[in-house]
């Protein structure tokens, strides 16, 4: 039986659907305290999430829309750290309220990962804080081998720098590592770093180009629960439920 080296997962939008009512709702509230006239629908927010990065996201928007009043390009920088740090104490509020849940098949997954001493590592674009409360909240049953977040690398998605840095900590062979992605800019990070990609769409993504990706499910699938559907790729043995084993047919 042939076995991923490592299995490195994107955070949101693969692990907990954050994005539409985690992070969008953090910024919206950020916003609101801060007094500046913002607020992110779930339309707006879906072309933002084309930006990796929430200060990058920030950042864009005051540069083509604004903020409701003038920031003097002297203190941008310090008021977008300001905001980004409070969306983050406000996100670590909703993770740590139990409000958000697990995508179908995760645990699962990872669970099966540790029972084959496979490291697991989390590489994302989010913020330290938000990924350990995200970890420490729902998945404190499960061995991670590394947890890589934030500005921890210089470049971001979908440049492969977090997941050649996950390379580099694990030592394994990118031939045979498997990426779970949703994102086609979290896919052509994985792809691009020289791993196979497995993508589980989600709300934001489903409609974006994953022609590069090895797998596209609607989700990884829990036997009890919601199963997924086969998107793009081939499997044997798939019935709406990725098991780790199933893995070994991507890796060549």
């Amino acid at each position: 039986m042939t076995l991923p080296q490592a299995l490195f997962f994107d955070m949101d939008g693969v692990i907990i659907d954050t994005e539409k009512d985690g992070h969008r709702v953090a910024f919206n509230r950020a916003f609101k305290e801060f007094g500046y006239d913002v607020s992110w629908d779930v339309e707006e927010y879906g072309k933002l999430l084309r930006i990796s990065g929430g200060k990058e996201r920030m950042r864009h928007y005051f540069a083509t829309t604004g903020f409701g009043r003038d920031i003097g390009p002297e203190t941008i920088d310090h008021t977008i750290r300001l905001l980004h740090k409070r969306k983050t104490e406000i996100f670590v509020d909703l993770i740590q309220s139990g409000s958000l849940t697990l995508r179908p098949g995760i645990h699962r997954l990872m669970r099966e990962a540790n029972d084959y001493d496979i490291p697991v590592c989390i590489c994302t674009t989010a913020n330290q804080k938000a990924a350990q409360a995200v970890t420490d909240q729902s998945l404190g049953d499960i061995n991670f081998a590394h947890i890589l977040a934030g500005d921890i690398v210089g470049k971001k998605k979908p440049a492969p720098d977090i997941y050649l840095l996950a390379l580099e900590k694990t030592g394994a062979n990118p031939q045979k590592c498997v990426v779970v992605e949703d994102s086609r800019n979290g896919m052509l990070a994985g792809y691009a770093a020289g791993m196979k990609v497995v993508v589980t769409t989600s709300i934001y993504t489903s409609q974006e180009d994953f022609t590069e990706a090895s797998l596209v499910v609607s989700c990884l699938g829990d036997p009890g629960g919601e199963r997924g559907q086969l998107l793009q790729g081939t499997v044997n043995g798939y019935n709406g439920v990725l098991h780790l084993p199933m893995f070994g047919g991507l890796l060549h």
